[in-house]
């Protein structure tokens, strides 16, 4: 599903029956007309509108589809035939205007994707999501508009534009030649067949991953606890008496619950059943396999980028990312893989020592992060339940807000209780403003934990981004976890890693709020940068004032001691060659996968053939086997695109240097105003490449990054 430049909607598995602020609303019996339709209707409220989530019920949405794809239509006709002369004004300006009864639409579309999960869901999303490929595809293959559009790019108006006003024309065209816009006849027919297809298939791709997440859940006894500190005992004893399992533990088959078992379970059978259950997701053999409907995803992706004339789809994905070409980054993945597994090997060394007093001679991947902890002790002295005390889910929280202060002068206030609808009881709202001027600027909401029917994971969202071409609109911006939530009244503590991914998420809400850009396509992110920006917030994590002011122990109030805030310091590259061989792995099948011919390919062979040509170390698995990938299956989003994430990361390490070799370190006023200026607010309407110069007043290199991960730098 592929509309040019403009935002898609995101289209991942699942939904619930209704919305309302306190749980699910009833159902009605029908829909008389679009006009009382609640998730059609413009936003009504405070704040500029917020989405009706307390209204909308489940049987709106299909016809809300189909009047907001025929309104938007209609609009994108309108353009294609104006019999005035094509220009930046009446062609691009009015395309990017049109469509936000349709973007309304699909906010409603991605929280019941995303965030809530019902069969019924699915079937509207089985029936539709077709006619939404086709329905873009018809966009795309629009010979009028897309002749307007090549008209104004050729035009000597396009030397007059503004440089925002440029790269959006460019990207335009571009994106338009990209989806197809030129192919004719059989050809185009044929695209847009794949393209529905492809829907189809991707869809029932995140339908099995859920259907696995959901069906293999970990039951254990008391007398099966050992290692197990109370804190998880304590979430693990709510989901399974949530579960109908009263007196029993749980362990869900999502990795926050899955990774924190494995990491101190004592009994080495549970912890293979656990490891077993989430990476054996979609691999199960019978109606929930992916392995087919991978194999038929490659195909038809290979298939498409074959009309346009591309080699592989990964030569057509990188084109528009700023790695470029395949081989560049191939490159940087493969100056990093070696040192990875290096590590590796001195890291289960380490771990054998340990483990043979347990009778054990050989790591096994459901034993690599139970070992590593015991390392960690041994090493560094380090308990990672022990800096768990002084992670608490509320105080983190605060944690980001005050980093959000110092950075970027934004103030977040809780908005009063039932002032603003949200979809389940467990998601809070703040209103955004400017600490300075007092200006409004936007509302996050936060939905920290996990539920049945929520995707596994963490990630971020808008359900409005800022424009002004058409007057300012501000921020909806939204982050979401799966954090395991505990006892009533008992604070949730997390680990370091997920304390991490916190950070990280809640970057990508400030990278929205941020935005100062014109028009709605450019707060649109380029793959493998737009993880640049959340990454770095990361770092912020183990400032010293945040972990003075924030990082209390849950019991006594008291911070951190000095001596155990050194030691997570000086082990803060421990356990690297597990997280980066993990992650490359499955950044380096994804680019294989997609520069091969697939013809005829075995997902599960594929995979097992390459890893072991690439000498993957048998204790680690893929971070995202093949079967449950859904970042490049569910979407086409990271497809070839999973190395974005450590393209993005040679940039954050760069760029957290230059903070740490600052006058004021990571809170100097003048690097957070280039930060703001450069790297946050123009989002896409600056090349990422020319940005990040201008931020640091040279391009970023690998040697950062390896200095971080404590890897040696690779010789030139």
């Amino acid at each position: 599903m592929m509309k040019p430049l403009k935002i898609l909607p995101l289209i991942i598995p699942s939904l619930a029956i209704g919305f309302a602020s306190g749980g699910l609303a009833k159902e009605p019996k029908a829909v008389s007309s679009i006009e009382n339709n609640h998730v059609f209707a413009p936003w009504k409220g405070p704040y500029q509108g917020v989405p009706a989530f307390d209204k909308v019920k489940l049987s709106e949405l299909k016809p809300a589809l189909e009047a907001g794809m025929a309104k938007n239509m209609a609009e994108v006709e309108a353009i294609a035939n104006n019999p005035e002369p094509p220009n930046f004004a009446n062609t691009l300006e009015a395309y990017e205007a049109a469509g936000k009864d349709l973007d309304r639409v699909f906010t409603y579309w991605t929280i019941w994707s995303s965030n809530l999960s019902s069969p019924e869901f699915r079937e509207i999303r089985s029936e539709m999501s077709p006619k939404i490929s086709a329905f873009y595809s018809k966009i795309t293959q629009n010979k009028k508009l897309f002749a307007r559009i090549k008209a104004v790019y050729e035009s000597d108006e396009m030397k007059t534009l503004r440089p925002d006003q440029q790269r959006l024309l460019e990207k335009t065209y571009l994106g338009f030649k990209r989806s197809g816009a030129e192919l004719t006849g059989e050809k185009a027919k044929r695209y847009s067949e794949i393209n529905q297809r492809l829907s189809q298939l991707q869809n029932q791709f995140s339908n099995n991953v859920l259907a696995d997440e959901e069906s293999y859940v970990t039951f254990f006894s008391k007398a099966q606890s050992a290692g197990l500190p109370e804190s998880y005992l304590s979430a693990a004893a709510a989901s399974a008496n949530a579960k109908g399992k009263d007196g029993q533990y749980a362990v869900s088959n999502t990795r926050s619950s899955m990774s924190p078992f494995l990491t101190y379970a004592d009994n080495r059978e549970l912890r293979k059943q656990v490891w077993t259950n989430y990476y054996s997701r979609g691999d199960n053999g019978g109606e929930h396999d992916n392995n087919k409907i991978i194999a038929e995803i490659l195909k038809l992706r290979h298939e498409r980028v074959g009309l346009l004339g591309y080699k592989d789809y990964a030569s057509w994905q990188l084109e528009s990312r700023m790695a470029g070409k395949p081989k560049n980054a191939m490159k940087l993945m493969e100056a990093v893989w070696p040192a990875a597994i290096a590590r590796v090997d001195e890291e289960i060394a380490d771990m054998l020592e340990i483990a043979k007093a347990d009778g054990v001679s050989k790591i096994e991947p459901w034993d690599y992060r139970y070992y590593a902890e015991k390392v960690r002790k041994a090493k560094y002295d380090l308990n990672s339940d022990e800096v768990k005390q002084y992670l608490q889910l509320g105080k983190l929280r605060e944690a980001m807000f005050y980093v959000a202060d110092r950075l970027f002068n934004f103030k977040f206030t809780p908005v009063v209780e039932g002032s603003v609808p949200v979809f389940h009881p467990d998601v809070k709202v703040w209103e955004v403003t400017d600490k300075a001027t007092g200006k409004h600027i936007g509302l996050w909401y936060l939905d920290p934990f996990a539920r049945k029917g929520k995707r596994s994971g963490a990630w971020a969202v808008s359900y409005r981004s800022h424009t002004d071409f058409q007057g300012k609109t501000n921020v909806l911006s939204s982050n979401n976890s799966n954090f395991v939530k505990g006892e009533p009244g008992q604070p949730v503590l997390i680990s370091w890693d997920d304390a991490e991914t916190y950070f990280h998420e809640f970057g990508h809400a400030l990278h929205a709020l941020s935005s100062n850009v014109a028009y709605p396509s450019q707060n649109r992110g380029v793959r493998d940068y737009t993880e640049f920006q959340s990454q770095l917030l990361e770092h912020w994590l183990s400032t010293d004032e945040v972990i003075d002011k924030y990082l209390r122990h849950y019991k006594t109030g008291k911070p951190m001691p000095a001596e155990l805030i050194a030691k997570i310091k000086k082990a803060a590259s421990f356990n690297e060659g597990f997280a980066t061989t993990e992650y490359l792995a499955s950044a380096l099948i994804d680019m294989k996968l997609h520069s091969t011919d697939p013809e005829n390919i075995d997902p599960d062979a594929f995979e097992r053939d390459t890893l072991a040509k690439m000498k993957m170390p048998s204790a680690i698995v893929m971070r995202h086997r093949t079967p449950h990938f859904s970042h490049i299956f569910s979407s086409e989003g990271y497809a070839a695109s999973y190395y974005g994430y450590l393209w993005a990361e040679v940039l954050t390490a760069d760029a957290a240097e230059a903070f740490a070799n600052a006058p004021g370190g990571f809170y100097d006023k003048a690097m957070a105003k280039k930060l703001v200026d450069h790297l946050f607010s123009v989002r896409d309407a600056v090349p990422p490449s020319e940005a990040y110069v201008k931020f640091r007043g040279r391009d970023a290199n690998i040697e950062a990054l390896m200095r971080l991960r404590g890897f040696p730098i690779p010789k030139k």
